[in-house]
């Protein structure tokens, strides 16, 4: 059985919350479990940075007797790697560059017995729809899981942006109507997660 833990994204914004979904991510996994960091969403040139930061936040984030084990993915060697680590950890970014980078995949079968945690654009990758914050309409994603995604649901996100503030509840809408309308949808505040077991 896949465990995939999908977070909305913000985690930086709410420690406590973020603490709540890396003990979802370790739980069962023993002392010291493997986990593949996944920056695919990110540009290259800021992986290993990025990468050094993560480890840090995230072992913050580990429940205290848990030491997690990291291994930077290449999209090379990426099946390889899934193999031998524990849990797939993919960071949020880009939803265009994480979908290329894993569209060549066949996910389920790699992702197999698996620990699959996500964030944001991770999250969004994996649903069957989605609606994207950054470009702010809806997408397809590649359907691994049967539902729709909305990340950094409510929040600030984008409040900068010269196109003004995220309408969420007409991007909600929008999500609602497209595609399969029987799907579920999480439409997820900052910090919050969903467990999907297949």
């Amino acid at each position: 059985m896949t465990k995939y833990i999908l977070n909305s994204g913000g985690l930086r914004n709410h420690p406590q919350k973020g603490k709540e979904f890396l003990a979802e991510i370790v739980q069962g996994l023993g002392k010291n479990p493997k986990m593949l960091v996944t920056l695919f969403a990110q540009p290259r040139e800021d992986w290993e940075a990025k990468f050094a930061q993560y480890q840090n936040e995230l072992n913050d984030r580990a429940p205290e007797d848990v030491e997690v084990l990291f291994e930077l993915a290449m999209p090379d060697t990426f099946a390889e790697q899934v193999k031998r680590n524990d849990i797939v950890y993919m960071h949020g970014g880009d939803d265009d560059l994480i979908t290329y980078r894993l569209g060549k995949y066949d996910l389920p079968t790699l992702f197999k017995d698996k620990v699959v945690a996500t964030s944001s654009a991770g999250s969004d990758v994996l649903a069957k729809h989605y609606w994207t914050c950054d470009w702010r309409q809806l997408r397809d994603g590649l359907g691994v899981l049967p539902l729709k995604f909305l990340p950094h649901y409510k929040s600030t996100y984008g409040s900068d942006d010269p196109r003004g503030p995220i309408e969420w509840e007409k991007g909600r809408k929008e999500l609602e109507a497209y595609g399969d309308t029987t799907l579920p949808l999480h439409a997820l505040e900052e910090g919050d997660f969903v467990v999907v077991e297949v």
